[in-house]
């Protein structure tokens, strides 16, 4: 079926306001969750095949954070649908006011390579959960995930309410000529800011999740090996190609000797044979970036790792230090496993140069001082983080997850996804009693000291 087809067709389904039910969007996810466990082989199977992950990583960080998103929005839907009640002011004396919670209607989803069956399927989730229909756009960069995407959406749902398209940049291009109430886009900042051009030609909201260079500070009163163990844990997750991932790392000059050893026996010790084809580290999703990793190495500044095997496209986690903010390094977001680390010692100069550039997806302090921790986060823009941890925090339907400036817009998980996919409609359901007669024509000195007593 063409694009064209699909979307009208959509629309038209929307227009029969059975998705406005809760209850029909409730069916609708239970017959996405059989569809997905039905199957979940074939999913971590193609998340091995397009990115190398192991079973372990595929449920843990893909497969199994899809069915919890799921969980809570079948918990939870019919309390987001309420209509919820508000004060009245006085000036409405005698009414009732309320919001509702209302689909947009027809949705394009499009989702990124490096996290394929998440960044999928939890969109959709909300989506779904709001009453829209939808037109699903995975990555062609993992097109054995994307197939088995496919076939679930398939197996679960008529074109007319939810439909895969797959293809590349055409395909990108076509949906994006075509009409929608809303789009969710996450990817690079380069193809957003393209999404957001596309969508403004015709007024359509959007929400992008992008990425950029996210900072890791290590301060001098931090526990060193424990963070060491966290930030190595984020860092080579999926082999950095994580948009959360602690992009750079600056160390108070204090305690960089003792993080860079800490650092490199923890490496030694989560991937003691990287390269090796069975070692369930991954690979980099291709030649391209690949090529484009392998340029960003210093080899002066390699204080570990350094090597790759372009047959089975892996490099190994490679750590540079005394890296300064002119490296190539620095220049763009790394979004592979190589660790750049810079030295510090005015914590309050570091703040500052980080609020200067572009705002980050994602913000890590490593620090003993919670006060500190607190200053800290208050101080720097950006989408979430964590205090002595890394990306745990987007792990949550309980709390949002989002972008600010350079790194995105909007936010979705859990109620923040509902309402992203949901316009609220505010009513008031005015009596008929009574009729104050102060706010119409003509105007005097008593009608204007009354709105003054009621306005204040």
């Amino acid at each position: 079926m063409e694009i064209s087809e699909k979307t009208a067709l959509q629309r038209q389904f929307f227009k029969s306001g059975k998705t406005l039910d809760p209850a029909y969007r409730l069916s609708a996810l239970d017959r996405l969750e059989k569809a997905i466990k039905s199957h979940e082989q074939e999913v971590l199977e193609a998340l091995n095949k397009d990115l190398g992950k192991s079973e372990q990583e595929a449920f843990m960080c893909e497969y199994g954070l899809s069915l919890s998103e799921l969980n809570h929005m079948k918990k939870h839907l019919k309390k987001y649908a309420r209509r919820r009640r508000v004060k009245t002011p006085l000036t409405n004396f005698l009414a009732t006011s309320y919001v509702y919670k209302v689909p947009y209607g027809n949705v394009l989803v499009m989702s990124p390579w490096n996290y394929p069956f998440l960044l999928t399927m939890e969109p959709l989730i909300d989506a779904i959960a709001a009453g829209n229909t939808v037109v699903v756009k995975p990555s062609a960069y993992s097109p054995n995930t994307s197939l088995a995407i496919k076939h679930i959406i398939e197996e679960a749902f008529d074109e007319a309410y939810v439909s895969v398209t797959l293809g590349g940049r055409a395909e990108n291009c076509m949906l994006l000529d075509e009409k929608f109430d809303y789009i969710f886009f996450t990817g690079s900042q380069r193809v957003g800011s393209e999404v957001m051009q596309k969508a403004a030609a015709r007024l359509t909201p959007v929400t992008l999740e992008l990425g950029g260079k996210s900072p890791c500070i290590i301060d001098r009163d931090a526990d060193i090996k424990l963070a060491a163990k966290r930030v190595v844990f984020g860092k080579y997750l999926n082999l950095g190609q994580t948009c959360v991932a602690p992009d750079y790392i600056l160390c108070h000059k204090d305690v960089k000797t003792e993080f860079v050893e800490a650092v490199k026996a923890e490496i030694k010790k989560q991937f003691p044979d990287a390269l090796s084809e069975n070692s369930g580290y991954g690979k980099i999703i291709n030649e391209k970036h690949f090529e484009r990793l392998l340029g960003l190495i210093d080899s002066s500044k390699v204080v570990l790792g350094g090597r790759s095997d372009r047959n089975t496209l892996k490099i190994e986690p490679t750590v540079l230090d005394n890296v300064t903010y002119e490296d190539a390094i620095m220049q763009e977001e790394i979004f592979g496993p190589l660790m750049p680390i810079l030295e510090f010692d005015d914590l309050d100069k570091v703040l500052a140069d980080i609020d200067d550039r572009p705002h980050p997806l994602a913000f890590y302090y490593f620090t003993n001082d919670r006060k500190k921790a607190e200053r800290v986060i208050k101080k720097c823009r950006f989408g979430g983080g964590c205090i002595n941890d890394t990306i745990i925090h987007i792990a949550t339907s309980d709390m949002p997850f989002g972008g600010v400036g350079a790194s995105g817009m909007g936010n979705y998980h859990g109620r923040s996804g509902f309402d992203t996919f949901s316009h609220s409609k505010s009513i008031v359901d005015k009596k008929r009693l009574i009729d104050v007669n102060m706010r119409y024509q003509p105007y005097d000195s008593f009608k204007l000291k009354l709105i003054k007593i009621f306005l204040k």
